[in-house]
């Protein structure tokens, strides 16, 4: 079984920052794309970023220049260094990770729990 586990969300001012990051746990081999989508209250949820095994990168537009994406290839690791926040941030920010090639085989996407993130004064 593979799970993801996030981590870094919290209450932030306007104009700072937070670093979410996101693990995959169990025997994993390979991710080939890994990402954040967030969902604010009575919003559907909508992507955020994602990241390719390749470092290949996509990004919403209302994120772009101030949220950054990064992976760690070795520790099935996904990182979103979040700028410039603005209260319109603020949402459930969930884990995503597609193609998951781990010890017992190939794994379609999961999701991971998903974790506060509230951009207020």
């Amino acid at each position: 079984q593979v799970q993801l586990v996030e981590s870094g969300g919290g209450l932030v001012q306007p104009g700072g920052s937070l670093r979410l990051s996101c693990a995959a746990s169990g025997s994993v081999f390979d991710i080939t794309t890994m990402g954040w989508y967030r969902q604010a209250p009575g919003k559907q949820r909508e992507l955020v970023a994602t990241i390719t095994n390749r470092g290949r990168t996509n990004y919403a537009d209302s994120v772009k220049g101030r949220f950054t994406i990064s992976r760690d290839n070795a520790k099935n690791t996904v990182y979103l260094q979040m700028n410039s926040l603005k209260p319109e941030d603020t949402a459930v920010y969930y884990c995503y990770a597609d193609e998951i090639r781990y010890s017992g085989g190939l794994s379609p996407n999961l999701w991971g729990q998903g974790t506060q993130v509230t951009v207020s004064a």
